[in-house]
């Protein structure tokens, strides 16, 4: 009888590959935010799948910022770089037809001590198959990686071929979360997480980065949660966008992040939501440490 195995993997790749997307198709719910913009996932959010096999404990981190120089993605590169030394095999994707000067430095990161898995993501959009087998050779030659598996996140192609080749990676461990556990994020967290990736998706390029979010209070009754958050922006110009006409805008934000939360938590959320300005938080290292930022 072969041997529990289980063990952390590192995803990595430049800011919107799919990882985020990669490890709710895995995990089969959603731990990690999702959206266009370059750092949705700013901290390391664990996604745990279990088998009758093998306990898979994926460590989804931000992506490695190469454009923007200020303290929060300084603080990110530090999260992406300590991710890597910590973990047991690194797998790092690629977009099918893609390989960009980000991706190569993202390579440069990489350990070359432990199993390296490059996953090409986004094949469903590879319509021609001779061009993606060129491709597939030029990732190939660009970086000495142990194994080499397409899939499309978006629409869980391969994915059993993937935790196939993964599993054969890790080592003989026991379990270190119970079998049906998926994250290891509190519910408060997942919370504030929720709300951001609205913010991020419904204010669309209006908004820029400096957005977060803080829980102010956060309580449970029974099958009730009550959840009062904060959400910060860095200017006073940036309050009235999310806000919107007639509280509009801000009133969609709260409506689907709790609908998120009545999912995540099956169970019914109260949930109230304000937006305060504080200029120059992403670039105060107390307000970051605050924030798991640091």
């Amino acid at each position: 009888m072969s041997e529990f195995k289980c063990g952390l993997i590192a995803i990595v790749g430049r800011p919107n590959v799919g990882k985020s997307t990669l490890l709710n198709r895995i995990v089969g719910q959603k731990v990690s935010i999702t959206s266009r913009k370059a750092q949705t996932t700013r901290h390391r959010v664990m996604g745990i799948h279990t088998t009758d096999e093998a306990q898979f404990v994926f460590v989804d981190t931000p992506g490695f910022q190469t454009r923007y120089t200020g303290t929060m993605n300084r603080a990110m590169n530090k999260r992406v770089r300590e991710t890597l030394s910590d973990t047991d095999v690194v797998m790092m994707l690629v977009e099918a037809g893609r390989l960009t000067r980000e991706d190569r430095q993202v390579m440069e990161l990489l350990p070359k001590d432990r199993p390296l898995i490059l996953v090409v993501n986004k094949i469903d959009y590879a319509k021609d198959r001779a061009a993606l087998m060129a491709y597939l050779q030029e990732v190939a030659a660009a970086h000495a990686f142990t194994e080499i598996v397409p899939v499309s996140a978006k629409q869980g192609s391969n994915l059993e071929e993937l935790l196939k080749t993964l599993q054969a990676h890790l080592p003989e461990n026991l379990p270190l979360f119970d079998a049906d556990d998926v994250t290891d994020q509190t519910e408060r967290q997942l919370a504030a997480e929720l709300i951001r990736e609205k913010v991020f998706r419904l204010c669309g390029e209006e908004i820029p980065y400096a957005v977060a979010v803080t829980i102010d209070k956060f309580e449970e009754e029974g099958n009730l949660r009550r959840i009062f958050a904060t959400i910060l922006v860095d200017r006073d110009s940036h309050k009235p966008i999310i806000i919107g006409k007639g509280g509009e805008k801000l009133k969609a934000i709260s409506t689907q992040a709790r609908l998120d939360m009545e999912r995540a938590f099956d169970s019914k959320v109260y949930l109230e939501v304000w937006v305060k300005v504080k200029g120059g938080w992403a670039d105060d290292v107390r307000m970051l440490r605050s924030l798991g930022l640091d």
